[in-house]
């Protein structure tokens, strides 16, 4: 068989590897011909190419032009499609810029010897994967089934971060509401989190599916031993979703209770002013009736009556207030 790519593409990385070993750089100059074993295949990563790019590696290695498609659009849920003897994944990658998700795309070819990634917008190159696995040919002997399994191993591990960081921040916003008002800009944040996480459920779903399939279906070039390397990245894509559901039940929890504890002190405030605006009451009324200047006012040429008027508001208010405060009012 033989396999080329043109030096004008941006590839990352395109080498042929033997025994687990890299033999040799893959280039249309120099054509490899690839034995039909599996410890032998090319792995080819490229970065943003384009169409023309990808029309010259459909045509070096027989893609199906639906995938080729796919992958030029770089806007798809996760997925698995089988195209004759040919598998096109596509996985989407993700990373916090701020407060928000960025997203991005890794389309993967599989052939019998060949793997070839398409990432559109991810944040984290496959340079350091590729090292690692090389550090390992006995594992990448296994061929392209292990390769792919490292490619979304890789994809789900990135999200681990995004999850932590959110958690501790979430963490942060429901301390703030136990402890103080959330203003404006504290709410505003909570719902930015929360909308986030709905998106990020929204990729987290067909990922999980897309590795369910990887598991227990019969596909091509997927052999029977790489299966519960399957199963450890479908654990850790289950284990995303379970948290990010958690932190979704923790925002709205945490918006509930930072509502009630503001009703809440906005009730003890409404009780405090009733209080104290019925213990002024008291003077207010008693000033106000001596205050209507009627002729027939006994009380007026009375000797102490100015004294007697002063202790009966403080008996009052005292009174009112003791009240008051027994019952928590003030």
């Amino acid at each position: 068989m033989r396999y080329g790519t043109s030096e004008s593409m941006t590839v990352i990385a395109a080498y042929l590897y033997r025994n687990g070993k890299k033999v040799e750089a893959v280039s249309l100059e120099r054509p490899v011909h690839c034995a039909r074993e599996r410890s032998e295949f090319i792995w080819i990563g490229l970065f943003e190419p384009s169409e023309e790019e990808l029309r010259t590696l459909q045509e070096s290695f027989g893609l199906h032009p639906l995938a080729v498609e796919d992958a030029l659009k770089a806007h798809q849920l996760p997925k698995v499609d089988v195209y004759g003897d040919q598998l096109f994944i596509v996985a989407r990658t993700a990373h916090l810029e701020g407060d928000q998700l960025a997203y991005g795309e890794t389309a993967i070819f599989v052939g019998e010897t060949h793997i070839i990634t398409v990432r559109h917008g991810s944040a984290r190159a496959h340079t350091a994967l590729r090292a690692q696995l090389e550090a390992a040919p006995a594992l990448l002997s296994h061929g392209v089934d292990y390769v792919l399994h490292a490619i979304l191993d890789f994809v789900v591990d990135g999200y681990l971060p995004i999850v932590e960081t959110i958690e501790d921040e979430v963490l942060k916003i429901e301390q703030l509401a136990l402890d103080a008002f959330l203003s404006r800009e504290d709410v505003t944040r909570l719902f930015t989190l929360r909308h986030e996480l709905i998106k990020f459920q929204r990729i987290l779903g067909p990922m999980s599916e897309l590795v369910s399939k990887l598991v227990h279906l019969d596909l091509p070039y997927l052999d029977a031993e790489v299966r519960p390397y399957f199963s450890d990245v479908l654990d850790h894509v289950r284990r995303v979703q379970a948290t990010v559901a958690g932190l979704r039940d923790i925002l709205t929890s945490v918006f509930e209770i930072s509502t009630l504890l503001e009703q809440q002190r906005q009730g003890t405030i409404t009780r405090q002013l009733a209080a104290w605006a019925a213990i002024l009451a008291v003077p207010t009324a008693i000033a106000g009736i001596y205050g209507m200047n009627f002729q027939n006012m006994p009380e007026l040429k009375t000797q102490y009556g100015y004294f007697v008027v002063i202790a009966v508001i403080l008996v009052l208010c005292t009174t009112l207030f003791i009240r008051f405060r027994r019952a928590k009012w003030l």
